[in-house]
């Protein structure tokens, strides 16, 4: 196993940073084991949630049971962990974009694995984000002096990735009885880190965000980049060691894809920009789509934006989709909050087979009302707003990884600074609006999307002329990456 925490793209890590390094592994292995003796193997099963829409075959590891093939010829391996949502979103496009292509997508989740070390490292430190993120909205303090500084600088640090290079040794078994030859795209650095330390031969790094931070690097992979801004920024590995300058990345460890965007939201684009116009044009209800994940995270905003549209809505003015993923308690509390969210809502919960019939009628039928979404299963809990995402006019959001995607986007206040460059590259294609980051202005943004004759025109004019200069072909281009690294 090479070790990659010593040396990082020619840059030298400090015998301290990489003493720490040793440390961090040490800690976990201790805490959790280390299996990299152990068998760990690996069986192809169907996934039963969105395989049917993306073509997707799961990979389990250290399950028993009958497995179907693995296609070693047309195979892709999406590597992804649940972390919030954002990166089964990102893996969701991958296996999009493969099916579109030809290629069979597997979905090999590294957090999925209880009895592996792998996912008992991964799951204490998503515990420990989650944490992090859930004080950070209640804590103006926490959020200001610990987790602003920690997603901003702290994740830059080139250090901050010796570290993770360490830990990501302890998941690369849940490699071991996978075919080496199949490519493997990341969709967060873990696996994509996981898989090289385990002999995978041909791996693509798919960097989220717009935030250049060495906790996204995987010396070894090519990595992907969304935006021209990310591409110079880790091309230079800039400000990933102070003011020092650094050996620059490899032009051929990195390259300009575009967003990372699903197959079948790109292909529809023209059609759902012109529904959205035409809706605007004909006075019909504005529909207005808020996904609310990370245990409720921003609940206060959200509720702030129901209330603002409850008037809207009970005059057939405006429509609203609420999708709170797998947190039921969210949308409980939402409707105890909020008088007459309970009177105007049709609920439409656990129930797949009719989350996709509504989102099918949703394009060319009237929507009225409040529509709120809950699914148990993670696949459906975030597909589902994709698939809302088609007829809906504006997407109130964060800006992470939904702030790349081809629909008019209203972006409310961030968690964790490196969240704002995607509201700023955003705004700058035209797609979405300015980073709102207090209540006032939210719905000052809200008012102006309701009354206004521009901003949503505008907006559907920039996401068509953005499909045509490929912005949105990420997914697709880096996909076809993956696949030229085999054919090489």
């Amino acid at each position: 196993m090479t070790d990659r925490s010593k040396v990082i793209f020619g840059n030298r890590i400090s015998d301290r940073d990489y003493k720490s390094a040793v440390a961090s592994k040490a800690k976990y292995a201790k805490k959790f084991g280390d299996d990299s003796g152990i068998p760990h193997p690996a069986i192809v099963k169907e996934n039963e949630h969105i395989g049917k829409l993306l073509g997707v075959k799961d990979i389990r590891v250290c399950e028993a049971g009958e497995s179907l093939p693995f296609d070693t010829e047309k195979g892709l391996i999406v590597g992804n962990i649940r972390m919030g949502f954002g990166h089964y979103r990102i893996s969701m496009a991958m296996a999009s974009a493969a099916n579109a292509l030809g290629y069979t997508p597997y979905w090999m989740d590294l957090n999925s694995y209880p009895s592996t070390t792998c996912t008992k490292v991964i799951g204490a430190q998503n515990d420990l984000y989650s944490l992090g993120s859930r004080i950070s909205q209640k804590s103006k303090a926490f959020n200001k002096v610990v987790w602003e500084p920690m997603n901003y600088e702290g994740f830059r640090k080139l250090s901050y990735n010796a570290s993770d290079q360490k830990n990501a040794e302890l998941m690369a078994p849940v490699f071991q009885e996978v075919p080496k030859d199949i490519p493997v795209i990341g969709t967060h650095v873990w696996p994509a880190q996981a898989a090289l330390h385990a002999g995978m031969k041909y791996v693509v790094n798919a960097i989220p965000d717009n935030w250049p931070m060495a906790l996204h690097l995987a010396e070894g992979a090519v990595h992907t980049v969304q935006t021209h801004y990310a591409y110079q920024g880790y091309r230079i590995l800039n400000g990933m060691r102070g003011d020092e300058v650094l050996k620059p990345m490899p032009a051929e460890s990195l390259i300009y894809t575009g967003h990372y965007i699903d197959d079948e939201l790109v292909r529809n684009i023209e059609a759902d920009c012109e529904a959205r116009l035409a809706r605007k044009k004909d006075g019909k209800a504005m529909r207005f789509l808020l996904t609310i994940g990370g245990a409720g995270a921003q609940k206060e905003i959200f509720a702030a934006i129901i209330n603002y549209l409850i008037p809207w809505i009970e005059d057939g003015r405006a429509a609203l989709y609420v999708n709170v993923g797998d947190y039921r308690n969210v949308w409980d509390e939402l409707k105890k909050e909020i008088f007459g969210l309970d009177r105007l809502s049709t609920e439409h919960m656990d129930n797949w087979e009719e989350t996709v019939s509504f989102a099918q009628s949703a394009l060319t039928g009237d929507v009225t009302g409040v529509h709120a979404f809950w699914h148990q299963n993670i696949f459906e809990a975030v597909y589902a707003t994709n698939l809302l995402m088609r007829s809906c006019d504006v997407l109130a959001t964060k800006p992470s990884e939904l702030a790349f995607y081809p629909v008019p986007k209203l972006f409310i206040k961030r968690i964790g600074g490196h969240e704002q460059w995607g509201a700023v590259h955003s705004a700058e294609i035209g797609d979405g609006t300015l980073e709102c980051r207090d209540i006032p202005h939210t719905l000052q943004m809200l008012e102006l999307f309701l009354r206004d004759d521009v901003l949503l025109p505008g907006m559907c004019g920039c996401i068509e002329q953005n499909k045509k200069s490929g912005i949105y072909d990420g997914a697709y281009k880096a996909v076809q990456t993956a696949m030229e690294l085999k054919e090489r």
